[in-house]
């Protein structure tokens, strides 16, 4: 090969070399700034790796169902398992009837050990619907909990028919005799007599919303005048009143009750529109609800269910 054929080749292999560089170069130069278009491009922010210092996102919220709808039918063999609030026991009692009665061959399971078990007993998973009178905590929500409002409810303060005290309490009074600030009745206008406040225990839902919506979410007190029960249950508390107790209950199950009578509270009765002590209940489910929950809470939400609701709170 002569001279000017190896500098021929030499000249075509060096702009051969230079169009391949610059062909990469313009390649690599002209592609999107923006990683997050570039489906190539590393997830993190200029390609850095993760830090073990940064945060990971948080998880998403649980899917909520917030209406469901009236089945037509229910498969024979349904059983929906129901425990919870002791606020509810009438309406879980009067939905119950109704279920069964419409659709044959179902079976609606109630208890009522107190919102809180209730609750534990839904994540657990050995019930269905937790009946619940307090809403769902944060925490409780993560774990896949819904809770949907199923009725309102008041929480009156009831005294035994016997009681000579006659008189309306202030919500500040309430408070201070909760509290065990004020622990006899001549303190509030009545006879000189200790008051014995019965409290609930620690699980009852009525509890936590009566916490928050008489004490300001302050403690109870711990004065010798103070009883708390074992278990989350009405009758026995009405019971202990004897004529110079007090305690609380959902206004549902004491209104017609012969044995005990409400305290007014700053004048108003729990039938007042604007009575202070209000609360929502709720029916909770763990998110996918099962087709029982789905066609209880579709009958317990329906026009039909939500009479036999209003009757059985009247």
């Amino acid at each position: 090969m002569n001279q000017n054929k190896e500098t021929l080749i030499t000249v075509l292999s060096l702009i051969i070399t230079l169009g391949i560089l610059g062909g990469g170069y313009w390649f690599f130069t002209q592609q999107p700034k923006d990683n997050a278009s570039n489906p190539l491009s590393s997830p993190t922010s200029n390609n850095q790796p993760l830090s073990s210092n940064t945060p990971l996102p948080s998880p998403p919220s649980p899917s909520e169902v917030t209406a469901f709808t009236p089945p037509t039918t229910v498969p024979q063999g349904t059983t929906v398992k129901i425990d919870g609030s002791a606020s509810l026991v009438l309406v879980n009692q009067a939905l119950k009837n109704g279920f069964e009665q419409q659709f044959a061959g179902v079976q609606v399971l109630t208890n009522a050990q107190g919102s809180s078990n209730g609750i534990n007993a839904l994540l657990a998973g050995s019930i269905d619907i937790a009946a619940t009178s307090r809403p769902l905590t944060a925490q409780e929500q993560e774990q896949g909990l819904v809770a949907i409002p199923i009725t309102k409810d008041a929480i009156a303060l009831v005294v035994g028919v016997n009681n000579k005290f006659r008189k309306s309490l202030t919500s500040a009074q309430v408070k201070s005799i909760f509290q065990g600030a004020i622990q006899n009745w001549s303190e509030v206008g009545g006879a000189s007599e200790t008051i014995r406040v019965i409290n609930r225990p620690s699980v009852s839902g009525t509890r936590k919303i009566f916490t928050q919506l008489v004490l300001s979410s302050e403690d109870f007190g711990n004065t010798p005048n103070i009883t708390t029960m074992d278990r989350d249950a009405t009758t026995p508390m009405l019971q202990k009143l004897g004529s110079n107790g007090i305690g609380y209950a959902t206004y549902t199950q004491v209104a017609n009750q012969q044995t005990v009578r409400t305290v007014p509270i700053d004048g108003l009765t729990p039938e007042a529109a604007n009575y202070p002590y209000q609360r929502t209940l709720y029916y909770a489910y763990k998110n996918p609800p099962s087709e029982a929950v789905k066609a209880f809470l579709g009958y317990a939400t329906s026009p039909n269910g939500q009479q036999i609701i209003e009757d059985s709170q009247s």
